[in-house]
């Protein structure tokens, strides 16, 4: 690298836009109500919904949720409110869920203010019942805070609802907010890196890839941590191997930096190939824009091997291509990475 290379040409992750996913209630497991041996998911989806509608009517309680969280899974969100609405007195998982779904305006014109309401009669109850879903209310009452959607805007509040909700970093504490806390910490301007590492590393450790992946860029850039290159190859590697996008692309990034060339083209190439960003986002629960971010990367460094013959044969026009492709997906990314190559740094 260069004399006077910038310490921190890429961030670990922040909530550009103020927008943030909601934490939603684990899929449910509804594979033990019909063997699933020579069917296919139309037809089993159809079996499905019909024992889940009889078992409802004959009033077992555990099915009238099922059918509604059947519906919720598949998109079919007019159908699932209704189910949840009929059973929200007496189901608290119902009523969180009617909670996302007004907050987000699933199946229904969305009524924050109701949605937060529903999810604040969950987050403060005692009752047992409700105990497993207490922290995914609190992370999701931190995000309408945070937002500024459904109640007056406040980072403080957003703040102290999120805190409840990671629970010190305890597994059984929202994993989305203790990631998203690594986040609030990192915002440019509000800082406090090593809150943010802390909360990184807890998530990290309670599975979250997007933590992971920002703790690999912490380490590569040396951001409120010292520099340590093994570590933030182990991170990034690690995420970019369970789907985390941005890691993969800072991983290529890695490799190309340190001449690994043929490391650095397999990698960048099949970042570089993906395309469907929100789907990304919503499979591996990132945010959309460091998907588009990590995509940018990947296309940079495969049009730089590309272009030099680095890892793969030379093609040029492919390069420019590629080069498109990287501004496509984020225009800041590419410029910024275009200044670096101008003044050689990578």
């Amino acid at each position: 690298m260069a004399d006077g290379e910038p310490s921190r040409p890429f961030s670990a992750p922040v909530p550009i836009d103020r927008k943030l996913s909601g934490d939603p209630l684990p899929r449910s497991h509804d594979s033990f109500i019909i063997p699933q041996e020579d069917i296919s998911q139309e037809a089993l989806d159809s079996e499905l919904e019909e024992t889940l509608i009889k078992r409802a009517k004959d009033g077992d309680r555990l099915a009238k949720f099922q059918l509604g969280q059947f519906y919720f899974e598949r998109g079919i969100f007019e159908k699932a409110i209704v189910a949840f609405e009929r059973i929200k007195s007496t189901d608290f998982q119902a009523k969180y869920q009617l909670g996302v779904m007004y907050y987000d305006g699933l199946g229904t014109q969305a009524k924050p203010d109701k949605g937060v309401e529903l999810l604040k009669e969950i987050a403060m109850s005692a009752h047992p019942d409700a105990s497993h879903l207490v922290p995914h209310a609190q992370y999701n009452i931190g995000r309408a805070y945070y937002e500024g959607y459904g109640v007056k805007q406040s980072d403080k509040e957003a703040e102290r609802w999120f805190l409840m909700a990671a629970r010190d970093g305890d597994p059984s504490g929202s994993l989305r907010s203790q990631t998203v806390l690594g986040m609030f910490y990192s915002r440019p301007g509000n800082e406090n890196l090593s809150k943010a590492y802390f909360w990184h590393q807890e998530a990290t450790g309670n599975g979250s890839i997007e933590s992971q992946g920002a703790l690999g860029v912490m380490f590569e850039y040396g951001i409120g941590v010292p520099m340590n290159i093994q570590s933030a190859f182990e991170c990034l590697k690690g995420a970019a191997i369970r789907g985390n996008v941005y890691a993969q692309g800072n991983l290529a990034v890695h490799y190309y930096k340190r001449k690994l060339f043929n490391k650095a083209a397999d990698v960048a190439k099949s970042v570089a190939d993906l395309d469907d960003v929100m789907a990304i986002a919503r499979e591996t629960e990132c945010l959309p824009k460091y998907v588009a971010k990590g995509i940018s990367l990947g296309s940079f460094v495969y049009a730089r091997c590309l272009h030099h013959g680095f890892g793969v044969d030379k093609d040029e026009k492919n390069a420019l291509m590629f080069y498109s492709r990287a501004a496509q997906f984020d225009m800041d990314t590419a410029a910024r990475l275009h200044d670096y190559m101008t003044y050689g740094y990578i």
